[in-house]
């Protein structure tokens, strides 16, 4: 779990409500034609830029990766990429048909070491599903950052639909301040939506891909030395390269 997206959530709705409370009437703040203009026209925006599947497995993956944080760190998978080194050499790759990998992408990995794949299959295997991977990430940052563009712009467009229909009726003065208040309503679900919903996800993906990078390809090198029969030490001593610089002088002064 997650708990700085449900903490943003909370604080954000926390803010927003307790304001419009403060200020006066709540259902003040609520009008169903604002609400589909905005979420209607930015959905509308992007499936027209995007295929409609690939906004589908955008919307899973973003509410996948804004609510759940993975469990394996790149200093967990080094200790059990040195662990799997020490059982190969010992026990050679039979030996790792019985061993629990909690990673299912290293765990395909040492699949690959146990049923005696060639080398030039096991990288490119895996770098295929690594680029897919990213790919996919990055697919669905473009879909949410789109979401997050067309939202305030479709509530300017209601703000404006507002105006006209407040400007036409003109002749009674006492629509015009009920009137104003629900074009502005617009612009304010377009801010919202953009601020707290689909410009923050966007960057989740953003930040998700980044981290998959590296512990994809940490995953790969590791599985590589393995196959090629390094000594643990060896392949600990390479792998920490992928860590940051804090890790890294922590693990020397642990050692």
């Amino acid at each position: 779990m997650d708990f700085a997206t449900i903490i943003g959530i909370v604080v954000g709705t926390i803010v927003v409500a307790g304001a419009i409370f403060m200020g006066g009437d709540f259902m003040t703040f609520v009008n169903l034609p604002s609400v589909l203009i905005v979420v209607g026209g930015a959905l509308a925006a992007t499936v027209l830029r995007f295929p409609l599947s690939g906004i589908m497995t955008a919307l899973v993956m973003g509410s996948k990766v804004a609510f759940t944080q993975k469990k394996t760190t790149p200093l967990g998978m080094i200790d059990e990429i040195t662990n799997l080194s020490s059982i190969i050499r010992k026990s050679g790759p039979l030996g790792l048909e019985n061993v629990e990998v909690q990673d299912d992408f290293l765990a395909k990995g040492v699949q690959y070491i146990a049923d005696g794949y060639e080398e030039s299959f096991i990288i490119e295997s895996l770098e295929r599903e690594r680029d897919l991977t990213l790919e996919r990430l990055d697919e669905g940052k473009s879909i949410f950052k789109a979401m997050g563009d067309s939202a305030p712009a479709f509530g300017m467009i209601g703000t404006l639909v507002g105006l006209v229909q407040m400007l036409s009726t003109m002749d009674d003065p006492s629509t015009i301040g009920p009137s104003m208040a629900v074009a502005l309503l617009t612009t304010l679900y377009g801010a919202i939506i953009a601020n707290m919903i689909c410009l923050p996800i966007a960057d989740k993906l953003s930040m998700k891909a980044n981290t998959e990078e590296i512990n994809l390809s940490l995953a790969i090198d590791g599985i590589m030395q393995i196959r090629q029969n390094k000594s643990p030490d060896m392949i600990k001593e390479m792998l920490i390269a992928y860590l940051p610089e804090k890790q890294r002088v922590d693990l020397a002064e642990a050692a």
